[in-house]
């Protein structure tokens, strides 16, 4: 083991995640185990501990969450060890990881086949066997399928109620919400009679990634 790699992620977990009120023992453990470096794109592992946006790949224009915003995102949801997890939104696959050594089972999906099989590749390579990746369009999703957590990894410029419509009661969805430079994080709760609303933080998230760049449909509350 790199003595440097593991200084940067000492230092990633402490100077970053942890200022950003990031406490819970459960989350900062599998940050600190699970090799980020591994899931950024080729020319990139020099970054991959870094306070900024990394690409997916050279030519894309989709990045990687920074990681304060992803021990946050792993803080609010608390997967449990019993629980089943839908991401959705795979890109590199490194919170599809954590979110797999925290929880019981993880579904994720995204729109890029090519993103889907890098990820897939990057998880089986780290001994991530209880994910199940799946190339899908979000908003064409039809199975009945429930979860404990849900993880919206691109932001979405109105609420869309099929989120609370697949948790499971006492179940838990991370999303964001606006359009820049506004964009509002929040944790949905399904509990008996209802839907609660936590609005937890102000950030900026890059949409929600469809198929040819389309824009979803307008959901509101």
């Amino acid at each position: 083991m790199h003595l440097d790699t593991e200084l940067a992620r000492r230092n990633m977990v402490q100077q970053q995640v942890r200022c950003w009120d990031v406490s819970d023992p459960r989350v900062l453990h599998v940050l600190q185990t699970v090799p980020r470096e591994h899931f950024v794109a080729d020319g990139y592992q020099s970054l991959a501990f870094a306070d900024t946006n990394l690409p997916l790949t050279r030519s894309s224009a989709h990045t990687m969450l920074k990681p304060q915003l992803e021990g946050r995102i792993l803080q609010e949801l608390a997967p449990q060890a019993d629980e089943r997890v839908l991401e959705i939104g795979t890109g590199s696959g490194y919170l599809t990881a954590c979110l797999a050594r925290l929880a019981k089972s993880v579904i994720s999906i995204d729109v890029s086949g090519e993103r889907v099989a890098t990820a897939t590749d990057r998880i089986r390579d780290v001994g991530i066997s209880n994910c199940d990746i799946r190339e899908q369009d979000v908003y064409e999703r039809s199975e009945a399928d429930t979860f404990d957590v849900i993880a919206v990894t691109g932001s979405v410029r109105a609420y869309d109620p099929r989120f609370e419509q697949w948790l499971n009661m006492g179940g838990r969805a991370f999303v964001v919400i606006g359009t820049a430079p506004a964009m509002e994080a929040c944790l949905i709760t399904r509990r008996e009679g209802g839907v609660k609303v936590d609005s937890l933080f102000e950030t900026v998230m890059a949409p929600l990634a469809l198929p040819g760049g389309a824009e979803p449909a307008s959901f509101r509350f």
